[in-house]
């Protein structure tokens, strides 16, 4: 299933659910991810506080995996820019 996720507190509901549906209290998720209990509650209340890599570890930790998804609409922009890069690069212009 997955979780789209805009907002710190939209990420915030999705790990006490994803700790939740694994039956698991923020003393055994922080035991996971080798921090203790209050570290533990802490990313799960304020994740906007915690470092990409940490979050990574917990929402692997808990069997989840982050994914990035581009919107159709930015895709093309995203392409473009990727293709114009490679030329430059590819021409010794860096």
């Amino acid at each position: 299933m997955n979780y789209p996720v805009d907002t710190p507190m939209q990420l915030r509901a999705v790990l006490r659910a994803l700790r939740q549906s694994r039956s698991l209290t923020q003393e055994q998720a922080g035991k996971l991810l080798g921090v203790n209990q209050r570290r533990a509650a802490k990313i799960e209340s304020n994740p906007s506080v915690t470092g990409f890599a940490q979050i990574s570890r917990l929402v692997s930790a808990l069997g989840g995996r982050l994914v990035i998804e581009v919107r159709d609409d930015k895709a093309d922009a995203l392409k473009a820019a990727a293709g114009a890069k490679r030329r430059t690069q590819s021409k010794g212009d860096w």
